[in-house]
């Protein structure tokens, strides 16, 4: 069977004879209500069925995944539960669900994303023409927010455009190894050298950055990015505030665990900038304090302002390609208006990340 795909973004289609055989690994945990679509997206899949198997790992869940899981049995999918392979209690559950899964996987090429993602047809399809025409051990791809117009689900979906450009550009430029496990895809032979998460895995996030890190550290010149619209995968927001602190207070907590300490010095040099910006503004209110600048006398709160709008104005050159890329245009027109509540999720969820807890999946995690 010969599919022409394009790979790539700009770039003419490849006449395609698919050979590459996949393991899709799914860690799930409570998601009866995200699991079928999940599913049903996968198994409709234009890439041949005996080239692929999919791996959902039931973490201890409470509700009707399993059952939903098992009712696709003859579609290629296999349930694993956790339960039968785990009897400690772990600080990273995930980690554990997907070497698990990895030790039982036949595919040459893995690839791993979350129960409450739904994707394209030709998703594995151009994952595996990309990964037949470059070869890469590691390949991070593109991943954006399904949301309403709600106000929580609006923001986290700008916000997680931005980090998905920075993701893009850093990837391809090798500056610094960024990825998202809703979407990425790894070799087995890969995974074996470094040996899975060992070393990491008593962190409990991280599942998709310190991996990539561990994998670039062997194969610097093999860690690429997928930039295509036929490889994005659509993930569900949160849809609540708590839940959106926890989450990124979750992501946040791995901000000091890399090896490559360029990244926590990016990381720490934004943080600063924007509690920068949130501490400003109070001082204006509270002194008349004024600052003698080269380019004449400015009151705090105008240098507030000035700083805002450079950074706004800069980020929405930056983010306008990658709204582009994502079909998300319209939605940068309430960005200048998110900016002040970018900047105190940035320096809570920063801290906290560093020297609080957070619940996660009914779990609480230090």
């Amino acid at each position: 069977m010969q599919i022409l795909v394009p790979i790539a973004i700009g770039e003419s289609n490849v006449d395609f004879k698919p050979s590459t055989r996949i393991t899709v690994i799914i860690p799930a945990r409570n998601e009866e209500e995200n699991i079928a679509a999940c599913l049903d997206s996968i198994c409709s899949q234009s890439y041949p069925m005996e080239l692929f198997e999919v791996l959902v790992v039931d973490d201890h869940s409470t509700d009707n995944t399993s059952a939903i899981v098992n009712s696709y049995a003859d579609k290629n999918v296999k349930l694993i539960s956790l339960k039968d392979f785990v009897t400690d209690e772990l600080n990273s559950y995930k980690k554990k669900a997907i070497e698990i899964a990895m030790a039982q996987s036949t595919g040459e090429l893995i690839v791993t994303t979350d129960a409450d993602c739904f994707v394209k047809e030709n998703w594995l399809l151009t994952i595996a023409a990309f990964y037949e025409a470059y070869q890469p051990q590691f390949i991070a791809a593109p991943v954006s927010i399904d949301c309403s117009n709600k106000f929580i689900e609006f923001f986290q979906a700008l916000d997680f455009m931005t980090l998905q450009g920075i993701t893009g550009a850093s990837v391809h430029k090798k500056i610094h190894s960024m990825c998202n496990g809703a979407n990425l895809a790894y070799t087995k032979k890969a995974f074996e050298a470094v040996n899975g998460f060992a070393g990491v895995d008593h962190i409990a996030s991280g599942d998709d950055m310190l991996l990539m890190h561990k994998i670039y550290k062997l194969h610097p010149n093999k860690v690429m990015f997928l930039k295509s619209k036929e490889a994005i995968v659509q993930t569900a927001p949160v849809h609540s505030v708590k839940e959106f602190f926890n989450q990124r207070i979750r992501w946040a907590s791995k901000a000091d665990k890399y090896d490559d300490k360029r990244i926590f010095a990016v990381l720490f040099l934004v943080y600063v900038v924007n509690v920068l910006l949130l501490l400003l503004p109070v001082f204006a209110l509270f002194n008349n304090l004024q600052l003698s600048l080269v380019i004449g006398h400015w009151s705090l709160m105008g240098l507030w302002l000035l700083l805002l709008f450079i950074k706004t104005i800069a980020e929405l050159i930056f983010l306008y390609p990658v709204a582009t890329f994502f079909g998300k245009q319209k939605m940068l027109w309430l960005f200048p208006l998110m900016q002040p509540f970018h900047i105190v999720y940035t320096v809570i969820a920063g801290w906290l990340g560093k020297f609080g807890s957070y619940s996660w999946k009914e779990r609480k995690v230090k």
